[in-house]
């Protein structure tokens, strides 16, 4: 309960007591989802901060490059990067975030059905609460925080005893394996700290407060660069796990004041008139009347009717840990096959990936602004309000990755050099991770959908197979066609095959929701789709060659994102695309208000 001081509450006040003692509520059952300008302005803040955190990033890989260059140093720090990676996804995007946004999404609506009930009680009734029904959030924080940290805390520390054999495994091919091991027993303490940051990062979002999480990654960067910078030249690779560990903790720190202004973390105050009964049950002044027949020191209990938050159970917690591991296996796939190609491939793999990532992390900003709220409508039954919502999630997640990938393959040169050629990277270095970026850009479009498309899956706190297998399906091709594509192209290959089996899992996974969501119109939203993929091909076809044109990287990879939107823009005009359309009127719309803006501006400088 929230404490306002002496005074706050008149001892008979019924009323003032019963608002007072109401638990705090986000919102209610069947109340409409938040105005849009709302959501615009949580993607705003989450776009901002995730463009900062994107930044740091490419300061962070631009530094690893300048100091260690691409050899056997930097690709032994890369096999113990595999870890924060993982955990990553399992901890803070995946995983963490489509088990807790929906748990506390339930939570949060059966904390909003009893101050509903309560709003309904006649101002002379007297009434009790029991503690473990007044807050549902409490509940639910008390039975998980505590295990997580234990499970977290004991993971790391078994990651940390068993390095040698973990680097053994990600990467057999490597020929002095000790600078690994010694970087993974650092990077090892990302496991509890990335856990703990993805906890209360799906705390915050339930409730609807987006700008802690979506600095986590600012932070994160900016502990790696200035470990990195402080301690290379006497740790030298070892520096940069040492700036992982840091991170991962400033991720945590990050949060902290957010939380304990949204969460019960604590037993709260009881309010100005409020006395605690024996059992755990709050007595409200002012509410006790004398029931018929009955002694008028007896006291009338109402219970309001309240759900239990849903338990983190391993029915639940399985399909979720299978998806996401799957998943990053992806990623694991790729370092096992690259570790017997020449020193430097799993360096240029992962510098490519990194700028590759830019576009789909770009797409996904919405998606992570709404899956709360389409959360809290599946908890609310409104079924229908949350296929709205995601159909619109997933053209719009197209329409940014589409773009960003047509331009990342089309000035895949330019922009390496751009970002990384300098000090240890080479100019042959530029070339050989452009042109792995270019068959990355390939594969963009499915891990964009994936992400999209999983939310909607566990929205409803439900345990369900079917994302683990559609994911298991895609693993199986990119193991089988890495296997063989790699001993022909190399490097190439296996980003071809990573490419083709995330594409057959997002197929999979659309087909799989058209036929669980019912608002989900399947057919347009493919037919949507399919024109951006078709816009986005032209894009690159033919912004690549002109951009190519300009010699120097600053200028060819301006020129570049000036042609390759506006050939994007133009073919989605001609095929009529929906959401060109759109984007067109919502700038003309924006342009038309400055311009009234100007002239409103001038007319009472004349005035």
């Amino acid at each position: 309960m929230r404490a306002r001081g002496a005074g706050a509450l008149p001892d008979q006040d019924p009323a003032a007591v019963r608002r007072e003692c109401a638990p705090d509520c986000p919102g209610r059952p069947g109340t409409p989802a938040p105005p849009g300008r709302f959501l615009a302005r949580a993607a705003a803040v989450t776009a901002l901060l995730t463009a900062a955190g994107s930044l740091c990033g490419l300061l962070r890989d631009q530094m690893l490059a300048q100091l260690f260059g691409a050899g056997r140093d930097t690709d032994a720090f890369l096999v113990a990067w595999t870890v924060p990676e993982t955990a990553a996804t399992l901890l803070i995007e995946d995983a963490m975030a489509l088990l807790l946004i929906p748990a506390f999404g339930h939570a949060l609506a059966a904390r909003a059905a009893a101050a509903d009930e309560a709003r309904t009680w006649p101002a002379d009734d007297a009434r009790a609460w029991p503690a473990d029904a007044r807050d549902p959030v409490r509940t639910l924080l008390a039975a998980t925080l505590p295990r997580l940290l234990g499970a977290l805390a004991c993971g790391s520390a078994l990651l940390a005893l068993g390095a040698p054999v973990v680097v053994r495994l990600l990467a057999p091919g490597l020929p002095d394996p000790a600078p690994a091991v010694a970087c993974t027993r650092l990077t090892a303490l990302t496991v509890l700290t990335f856990g703990t940051a993805g906890y209360l990062g799906a705390a915050l979002r339930a409730h609807r407060s987006f700008a802690a999480p979506a600095a986590i990654y600012v932070a994160y960067n900016a502990g790696i660069l200035g470990t990195t910078l402080a301690l290379h030249s006497a740790w030298g690779v070892r520096a940069a796990a040492a700036g992982v560990a840091f991170g991962g903790v400033l991720m945590v720190l990050v949060q902290l004041p957010a939380c304990v202004r949204q969460l019960p973390l604590h037993v709260r105050q009881l309010p100005t008139g409020v006395r605690q009964l024996p059992g755990h049950v709050w007595q409200l002044p002012g509410c006790v009347r004398r029931l018929p027949g009955r002694d008028g020191r007896l006291r009338r209990a109402i219970r309001p009717r309240t759900s239990r938050p849903p338990l983190l159970g391993l029915a639940l917690l399985a399909p979720v840990v299978c998806f996401t591991l799957s998943r990053q296996s992806q990623v694991l796939v790729e370092r096992f096959l690259g570790s017997s190609l020449p020193a430097g491939a799993l360096s240029h793999l992962n510098y490519a990936q990194k700028v590759a990532q830019l576009p789909m992390v770009l797409s996904l900003m919405l998606c992570t602004v709404t899956f709360p709220v389409v959360a809290r409508a599946v908890a609310d039954g409104e079924t229908a309000r949350a296929g709205r919502r995601v159909e619109r999630d997933l053209t719009l997640a197209g329409l940014v990755v589409l773009l960003g990938g047509a331009y990342v393959g089309a000035c895949a040169p330019q922009i390496v050099a751009l970002l990384f050629q300098r000090g240890a990277f080479t100019a042959a270095d530029t070339a050989a991770t452009a042109s792995v970026l270019r068959v990355y850009a390939l594969g963009l479009f499915g891990h964009s959908l994936v992400g999209a498309l999983i939310r909607p899956f566990f929205a409803a706190a439900r345990p369900t197979w079917y994302p683990a297998a559609a994911m298991a399906g895609g693993l199986l091709i990119t193991v089988v066609a890495g296997a063989y594509a790699v001993r022909w192209w190399g490097a190439h290959g296996i980003v071809a095959a990573n490419a083709a089996g995330i594409t057959v899992t997002a197929l999979l996974l659309l087909h799989g929701l058209g036929a669980r969501v019912p608002a989900l119109d399947l057919r347009r939203v493919a037919a949507r789709l399919g024109r951006l993929v078709l816009a986005a091909a032209v894009a690159g076809a033919v912004g690549g060659p002109l951009a190519a044109t300009v010699a120097a990287p600053l200028p060819g990879a301006a020129a570049g994102a000036l042609l390759v939107p506006a050939v994007f823009a133009g073919t989605a005009l001609a095929v009529r695309a929906p959401e060109a359309r759109q984007l067109l009127l919502a700038v003309r719309a924006f342009e038309v208000r400055r311009l009234l803006l100007a002239v409103k501006g001038k007319l009472a400088h004349v005035r």
